[in-house]
């Protein structure tokens, strides 16, 4: 499955809307530690297409980052049901992303 740019315009019909579980990406393309995490995010992406999956640039979109309140980059944020049920923060093994999914 591809990855979604989730911007404010379509934060609520990508994600809040969703029936699907939600992982977003909050990354900047100066941040080292995003690109070592965007190919596993890439990666998980391809294995599991019960998943939608999007990248928020925060320089891009700042008003998102603020209302998620994301200080550090790379974080990411599972989302069921509109709400969020897991998060981490910096580089983090596929394993525990698989597990923030399950």
């Amino acid at each position: 499955m591809s990855i979604i740019t989730i911007t404010k315009e379509n934060f609520d019909k990508e994600v809040t809307q969703s029936k699907e579980t939600v992982l977003l990406d909050f990354w900047a393309s100066w941040c080292g530690p995003c690109r070592m995490l965007s190919p596993v995010i890439d990666q998980l992406s391809q294995e599991r297409p019960d998943v939608k999956f999007g990248k928020v640039n925060v320089d891009e979109q700042p008003d998102l980052a603020r209302a998620f309140r994301i200080m550090s980059i790379p974080t990411v944020a599972v989302f069921k049901s509109g709400s969020i049920v897991h998060q981490s923060v910096g580089v983090v093994p596929k394993k525990t992303l698989e597990g923030m999914l399950d």
